[in-house]
């Protein structure tokens, strides 16, 4: 009898231990995600893009049944011999990529701009289904336009938080369907060196750290919970929500994201690779790209563009003809 008195008392503390995590979970899983205040760079960077021309969005069927968006830039002359990718940030969508877009379709590749699902005219705004659903909607994406430039070659380019997901794709299931990555002021993690600190920064995200560590520790132990709710405000402007996306799920913040292990990830590269950013970001330290990825081979080029902002690599002349060229370069 006195085992099943001591079984009991274990299965007591065990229940009780087990409650008071639940409840803890429960606690910080409530706190609500705060919006920061609007990032005048970001407004007027994103204002400042040159629209002209930019085509109406096409749709290509992904393989749970719904239609996403993208921008098809044609080659000047027509050919299809390179195709280019090109993946915005955090928060945007197809139309803020339309001058880097047009430069590249000029220099004869057919550009392709999705809207990432969560984004823009792609799918719930600020939602996915599952962590690993980007990487299959850009699979469906690949599969789609295969079947029109069955010889073409093709190049990925990401911005910002796109760059940090164009890098995760370059070193994943997808590795072997490129032939060049171009990274523009990539997002690297929060803890990246790359990455500007509280006090040394812009604010342009706005994380709720609870919710984060709760849904993280979850994952961790193969009991996902509660995936879909925001975990990420951005600093958008008021009203602007229509456009853009001012905040993400747990979900859609994990996958559009660069690997965790950095140096691992960079090592697996085996396409050419180039880093651009602006010297004047305000939301990166551009002069630690080269500290990231000093000594890996094959080499890892890095080229700053001076005066360039965060949003001002997607505009300025310097910096268009130095995307240009990087993309150019075999």
């Amino acid at each position: 009898m006195i085992w099943l008195r001591r079984t009991g008392r274990l299965v007591c503390w065990f229940a009780s231990v087990v409650a008071l995590a639940v409840l803890a979970m429960a606690a910080l899983i409530a706190v609500p995600v705060s919006q920061p205040p609007s990032l005048e760079s970001i407004r007027a960077g994103a204002l400042a893009i040159d629209r002209a021309g930019m085509p109406d969005t096409s749709r290509f069927q992904a393989r749970d049944g719904t239609w996403l968006a993208y921008r098809l830039y044609p080659a000047a002359s027509g050919e299809a011999q390179h195709v280019a990718i090109v993946i915005h940030g955090s928060g945007g969508h197809s139309t803020i990529m339309n001058e880097v877009a047009t430069r590249l379709a000029a220099d004869e590749f057919v550009v392709v701009t999705p809207d990432i699902r969560g984004h823009g005219e792609s799918g719930t705004r600020g939602d996915i289904a599952y962590d690993g659903q980007l990487d299959d909607d850009l699979d469906d994406l690949l599969t789609e336009l295969r079947q029109h430039y069955q010889k073409a070659d093709f190049a990925l380019l990401g911005f910002s938080s796109g760059g940090g997901f164009a890098l995760r794709v370059a070193t994943g299931k997808l590795s072997f369907a490129f032939v060049r990555l171009v990274l523009l002021s990539p997002y690297l993690g929060y803890d990246a060196p790359s990455t500007r600190g509280p006090g040394d920064a812009a604010l342009w995200a706005s994380p709720d750290r609870p919710r984060l560590i709760a849904l993280t520790a979850l994952r961790r132990v193969g009991l996902p919970c509660c995936e879909s709710l925001p975990v990420i405000a951005f600093a958008v402007s008021p009203g602007s929500e229509k456009y853009v996306t001012s905040r993400y799920s747990y979900r859609l913040l994990t996958n559009f994201a660069a690997p965790r292990n950095l140096g691992d990830a960079f090592r697996r590269l085996k396409i050419p690779t180039t880093i651009i950013a602006g010297s004047a970001d305000e939301l990166m330290r551009s002069d630690k790209y080269a500290d990231i990825v000093r000594g890996i081979e094959p080499a890892i080029g890095v080229q700053i563009v001076s005066g360039a902002s965060h949003m001002g690599i997607l505009s300025g002349a310097a910096a268009i003809d130095t995307i240009s060229a990087a993309l150019m370069r075999k």
